[in-house]
């Protein structure tokens, strides 16, 4: 039997909850997005789900009729299946004006916004959710806070972490944060990812792509899996798989729109110009990307040559649950230059660049930060840095550095 385990979001939820009368709660399948709305609704509130086949037909066919025998307060579950409910609900949003009247789910945060940007302007509040955290894992579901690299509150994260060597780290990775997969050892890992996976590939992307080549597909989402931590070429990414650009560029934008990749992006202190370098690719699942490539058990995957590229996955993914999670906006992006200096990640909070590197060891050396000083060059002023590695305990490489212990996320 899966324990349910609290969300850092359920406090957010409860809050919007008070202040908007509609709230959507976007993410990847199985993320637990339903869980985590039927566990924070009071009593009262009705539940009804699209995947019902006689309810989504009633909700495409007859709105009208939907809204009058499912009244609120009322939690709709699968939402982007039958978008034409969203002006009804506006309309009666606009009629009773009351907070929290609908709870929404949807799996593709794209397909939804659309329609939602059109039918629900200033009447709703958008949440994302992950996998679960580190710390949703750890039972610190409350005490989960947006991360920042300041040596103070690295050691206040740290005096709760407990402990996260090597063997155990690419565990969690390897297994992935998705519930049904994270809580349960005796969980068979091949037959979850292949299940969801081909259901994945059945529904959603179906639904927005009409693929007709599964098989190309699939190809197509092991080449992007590959590249996860990489900087984005979809040239290169639709020769692998054997596909067109265009088609590479749409599928890319399926799974970012589905919540299966994140797309990071550059930072410049010129808007226009950021928007034309090229993005880092993660995926948003490392389960789900170590089954894509084909590394069938934690340990081969944290010898294997992708160990690094799946511990910067994984570090990505918990620093970005720490702000998606509490309500918030992640302030992320990369950093290269013309002179081929890269810092894995920037963090900017009040104008402030928080640098970070990301290194698969137990022993950093100043040598690993030496790109910080590029951000002297910028308008901004850097924050205090570090580097996300193995090691134990926070320990300075400069003034501006140290080391920041992977088991603090």
């Amino acid at each position: 039997m899966i324990v349910y385990l609290s969300r850092t979001l359920e406090a957010y939820v409860k809050k919007a909850a008070r202040r908007m009368p509609v709230l959507l709660v976007t993410g990847a399948r199985q993320v637990g997005k339903t869980t985590l709305l039927r566990r924070a609704a009071a009593r009262g509130r009705a539940y009804v789900t699209l995947d019902d086949p006689l309810v989504l037909r009633l909700a495409r066919e007859d709105p009208a009729l939907f809204m009058q025998r499912f009244s609120p307060p009322l939690l709709i579950d699968e939402i982007q299946y039958a978008p034409g409910l969203l002006p009804h609900i506006k309309m009666a949003v606009d009629r009773e004006r009351k907070p929290g009247l609908f709870w929404l789910t949807g799996s593709q945060h794209f397909h939804l916004m659309k329609g939602v940007s059109e039918s629900l302007a200033g009447r709703v509040g958008i949440i994302r959710l992950l996998g679960l955290s580190r710390r949703e894992l750890l039972r610190q579901a409350r005490e989960a806070q947006p991360f920042l690299p300041l040596p103070a509150l690295i050691r206040r994260r740290l005096g709760t972490a407990g402990n996260l060597g090597l063997e155990a780290l690419f565990e969690l990775i390897w297994r992935g944060s998705l519930p049904s997969i994270a809580l349960d050892r005796k969980a068979d890992w091949q037959l979850f990812y292949g299940s969801y996976v081909q259901t994945y590939l059945q529904r959603d992307v179906r639904d927005l792509a009409r693929v007709g080549d599964e098989t190309a597909f699939l190809r197509f989402l092991r080449a992007a899996a590959a590249r996860t931590a990489q900087l984005l070429n979809l040239s290169d990414l639709a020769r692998d798989a054997d596909t067109a650009p265009n088609t590479a560029k749409h599928w890319l934008s399926i799974l970012q729109a589905s919540g299966v990749v994140y797309l990071l992006e550059p930072w410049h202190t010129n808007v226009t110009k950021r928007m034309v370098k090229a993005a880092k690719l993660y995926f948003l699942d490392t389960g789900l990307c170590a089954y894509l490539t084909g590394w069938t058990t934690p340990r081969t995957l944290e010898a294997g040559a992708m160990s690094g590229a799946m511990l910067e996955t994984w570090t990505v993914n918990e620093l970005l649950k720490s702000y998606w999670h509490n309500g918030l906006e992640a302030p992320f992006y990369y950093y290269r230059d013309r002179d081929a200096r890269e810092i894995d990640l920037l963090i900017v909070r009040d104008n402030i660049l928080y640098p970070l590197e990301i290194k698969k060891s137990a022993m950093p050396s100043r040598e690993d930060v030496r790109h910080f000083q590029a951000l002297g060059r910028l308008k901004a002023p850097a924050g205090p840095g570090g580097i996300i590695c193995l090691a134990q305990d926070v320990l300075p490489l400069t003034p501006a550095a140290h080391t920041i212990p992977v088991a603090a996320l």
